[in-house]
């Protein structure tokens, strides 16, 4: 997995599974340090995606308003959403549906 940062947006490309969640969660905790109120992941490139990965987002998504932050998640494919809806996290984060 790769993953880039754009100013608050953390651009996440490839395989976001068991094996990059302490990556991601890591790049997430230093894109909210860094920014003033929203971070944004961006999922458009994430080929696969897994119970585990998408818990650090959940946890990330619901945690982050108590430090005044907000996590949006962009470009959820058919693919992320199924597994958000199947897991019900999707109670939990926040999807730009604009920009999906």
């Amino acid at each position: 997995m790769d993953i880039l940062t754009d100013g608050p947006t953390l651009v996440l490309c490839g395989d976001f599974d068991a094996r990059s969640t302490s990556r991601v969660r890591s790049a997430l905790h230093e894109r909210l340090e860094e920014s003033e109120h929203e971070v944004v992941v961006d999922l458009t490139h994430v080929e696969s995606v897994d119970l585990p990965a998408l818990r650090v987002l959940a946890y990330a998504s619901h945690a982050a308003p108590r430090t005044g932050h907000h996590v949006t998640l962009r470009g959820c494919g058919p693919q992320v959403l199924r597994m958000l809806h199947l897991s019900r996290l999707i109670r939990f984060v926040e999807v730009d549906r604009d920009a999906a």
